[in-house]
């Protein structure tokens, strides 16, 4: 079963952009690429795009940058009012969705060899049917940011690579923290940190063709039995992100040492930490040893109703091209798709980015379903309930289970429906 329908709208919108071709070149004789950006991103990529306008002076692209939290439903609207750019960043997440709606152009063979150097975890988010939908841009992923002098205060090293070794070294950490501090902090309106430790275990997070939640498989449970104890012990505090004034204050004072965040957090951290603030970085610790997390960050995707398929695809070429991706790092801080990017000396030479790479090798994609974005805001309310004691692991794990199967019942008619046809 495929989920790469393209339908009568996106088929209007690349004749209706067809049209347009001629009037895109605004009388000067160039390819204008609209080309839609988010966040810090959206801010700073003009700075690459205009060295690819000299190398290409027949084409203009045209950055408009948006707002992570209106990107999406723009996607949407624009698709349904026919108006996409050329060019878009989105969300990894977004690549399922925007696959099933037909807006995506696939990544054509003479632009193959973009997606080898690449994370396969990142990649395989990007790729439906074994097809890649979208080019990995930048990567992010989430680890442990800790403060080395209070691990170090309490008799620890270096940060244990086993859940019980470091719950143990947590304990000894709000120990020295002193009274009204604690261990670790895990906002209770946040799914990623459950999400990180439910990618330890050996089951889906999603069964039978990932038309049902399998939140109630042992290992699942086993990550909400380890995230709840966090709580219960006293290691974490019971509260959500909007109860912390800022990370960077409470992290420095000393309120909690460890933090799941993900790369943007270093610049944070350098820029505002007391220059005495003694951190770093490390990959998750799993049942067993270092475990895994989501991959993370964003792609460039081409839409299918762009007349200018050729120039997107090179401002895609030219945007994924490793010394791009370095330069882009050392600009905006985002960490770079391309594995041999990792070579250039800015990011090869700072420290606090050396995890980020073996956490990538490690990272596992979560279920490429439309819905499951969805799925994990429902995951982390369940769980919220959880700690606040309305439910055990075991009836947590059930709950996930029934919501996800409420979220995903039309995919399982549409698959009953194609089997019958």
């Amino acid at each position: 079963m495929t989920l790469f329908r393209p339908d009568r709208r996106a088929t209007l919108g690349l004749l209706a952009g067809s049209g347009l071709a001629a009037c895109s070149s605004r009388g000067d004789g160039r390819t204008h690429l609209r080309f839609w950006a988010m966040g810090n991103e959206g801010s700073n990529v003009p700075q690459l795009t205009a060295a690819f306008e000299r190398l290409n002076p027949d084409i203009r692209v045209e950055v408009q940058p948006l707002p992570w939290t209106a990107a999406h439903q723009k996607l949407l609207t624009a698709y349904a009012g026919d108006s996409l750019p050329d060019v878009s960043q989105i969300g990894n997440t977004w690549v399922a969705e925007m696959a099933a709606i037909g807006a995506l152009s696939p990544t054509p063979p003479a632009a193959a060899d973009l997606l080898t150097d690449q994370f396969p975890a990142v990649l395989e988010t990007n790729e439906i049917d074994g097809r890649a939908m979208a080019t990995p841009w930048y990567v992010d992923t989430r680890l442990i940011f800790y403060r080395t002098d209070m691990l170090a205060r309490a008799g620890h090293e270096a940060v244990p690579p086993t859940w019980a070794e470091w719950k143990r070294a947590m304990h000894d950490v709000k120990r020295v923290a002193g009274p009204g501090n604690y261990a670790i902090l895990m906002p209770v309106n946040e799914f990623e940190q459950l999400l990180t430790f439910g990618l330890q275990g050996d089951e889906a997070l999603l069964r039978d063709e990932d038309t049902r939640g399998n939140f109630a498989s042992p290992s699942f449970i086993a990550a909400l039995a380890f995230y709840k104890s966090l709580f219960d012990e006293g290691l974490a505090p019971l509260v959500s992100a909007t109860q912390i004034s800022n990370v960077w204050t409470e992290f420095a004072r000393g309120y909690f040492s460890f933090y799941f965040s993900g790369p943007w957090t270093i610049g944070d951290f350098k820029a505002r930490l007391p220059p005495e603030t003694r951190w770093m970085t490390t990959g998750v610790p799993g049942p067993t040893g270092l475990g895994a997390s989501a991959p993370g960050g964003s792609s460039l995707a081409v839409f299918r109703a762009s007349p200018h398929q050729a120039a997107a695809w090179k401002l895609v070429r030219y945007l994924s091209e490793p010394a791009v991706q370095a330069r882009f790092n050392a600009i905006t801080g985002s960490l770079p798709a391309r594995q041999s990017a990792w070579s250039a000396p800015a990011v090869a030479g700072d420290p606090y980015i050396a995890a980020f790479k073996g956490q990538l090798a490690r990272a596992r994609a979560v279920p490429k379903v439309p819905e499951w974005e969805r799925i994990a805001t429902e995951m982390q309310i369940v769980a919220e309930h959880m700690v606040r004691g309305d439910y055990t692991p075991e009836a947590a794990g059930a709950e996930i289970n029934r919501r996800a199967d409420r979220l995903l019942a039309k995919r399982r008619w549409m698959i009953e429906r194609d089997r019958a046809s």
